[in-house]
């Protein structure tokens, strides 16, 4: 098991708000696209936050979008598409989303 799965959500949620924030975007464009990839409405998110939910068992609750399957591209060196771990593609998903949004990318084109 990745070290990363064992994450809180909680911890890796403030960097995301730091990293699109720099770049000029918005919490709410964050919580949009958190909110598209995973389905969890603000409550839901915020109950995994004050929860302290590890990523694994965020990813085991949330209900992806049927679309996901249309993120593409480059995290870390590696194709997010041909991630073969199920649950650290899904990780690397929401870091590409993340990526998308403070890189300035229209949301229209993030949420495909």
């Amino acid at each position: 098991m990745h070290r990363i799965f064992g994450m809180p959500f909680a911890s890796i949620y403030p960097l995301y708000i730091q990293k699109v924030e720099k770049k000029g975007r918005t919490q709410a464009e964050l919580d949009e696209v958190l909110t598209w990839l995973t389905g969890f409405d603000a409550d839901a998110l915020r109950g995994h936050l004050d929860a302290k939910t590890t990523l694994a068992d965020f990813f085991a609750a949330a209900t992806l979008n049927p679309r996901a399957d249309q993120i593409t591209g480059v995290i870390c060196g590696i194709r997010v598409e041909q991630i073969e771990d199920p649950l650290m593609q899904k990780i690397r998903f929401m870091d590409k989303l993340v990526d998308e949004l403070a890189r300035g990318k229209a949301m229209e084109k993030i949420l495909r």
